[in-house]
C-alpha cells in the first residue's frame, strides 16, 4: 500500500492517508512504517482492525512522526466509546456510512444524518464519512456534515481498469465538484 500511495503522489497533489490492516504495520515493524509513510508525505494511517485501547505504540509513534492517528466509529458504536475513541485519534474521525461491506453504494437517509450529528456531539475532530461512496453526487448530501469524503473501493476500481491515470482524472473531478481546499 506505501508503494502505490508513494507512486499516486507523485501523480496528484492530494493529502493521503493509508488504510490497512494492523498485522501489515506490525510485520513490517511499526516504528519502520511510520518513517516510511512520513518520507513519503502520508498524513496519517487508518488500522481499523487496531481497537484504541490496544494501540498505545502505534499511537507514540505516529505522534512522534507528526502523523495522525486516525480511528472510526460505527452505526454501532455507543457514546461512551465514541468519547474514548474520539481522545486517542487525530486528524479526523472516520464515520463508517454504514453497516455491511465496503464497495457497495450505500444509500443515503435521515438515519445516517442522525447518525453523523452524533458522531459530530462526540469528537472536535473533522469527520470523515466513507463505507459505499462512488459517485461525486454522493459529495452533495454530505456537504455541511462532513469535511472529508473517503473514497476506497471505487480507487481501487479505478487502478485496476485504468491505471494510476484514470485516478489522476477522478479525483481532480471529485476535488472540482467537492470545491475540496488543500490543507
Amino acid at each position: 500500500c506505501l508503494a502505490i500511495t508513494e507512486e499516486i503522489g507523485q501523480c496528484i497533489d492530494v493529502p493521503a492517508i493509508v488504510m490497512t490492516y494492523y498485522n501489515i504495520v506490525f510485520r513490517y515493524g511499526i516504528e519502520a512504517f511510520v518513517a516510511r509513510m512520513a518520507k513519503a508525505g502520508i498524513r496519517g494511517a487508518l488500522l481499523p482492525d487496531l481497537p484504541p485501547q490496544e494501540a498505545h505504540d502505534y499511537v507514540a509513534a505516529m505522534k512522534r512522526a507528526g502523523l495522525a492517528p486516525i480511528f472510526t466509529f460505527a452505526p454501532t458504536t455507543p457514546e461512551n466509546r465514541m468519547r474514548f475513541i474520539a481522545s486517542k485519534a487525530k486528524g479526523f474521525i472516520y464515520c463508517v456510512a454504514r453497516k455491511g461491506v465496503t464497495g457497495h453504494k450505500t444509500r443515503f437517509s435521515n438515519e445516517i444524518f442522525s447518525y453523523l450529528a452524533k458522531c459530530r456531539a462526540w469528537t472536535s475532530l473533522p469527520l470523515a464519512v466513507g463505507f459505499g461512496l462512488k459517485e461525486a453526487e454522493d459529495l452533495e448530501l454530505l456537504k455541511g456534515r462532513v469535511e472529508v469524503a473517503v473514497v476506497g473501493t471505487k480507487l481501487i476500481e479505478l487502478i485496476e481498469e485504468q491505471g494510476l491515470k484514470g485516478v489522476q482524472g477522478f479525483l481532480q473531478e471529485f476535488c472540482r465538484l467537492a470545491a475540496v481546499k488543500k490543507e
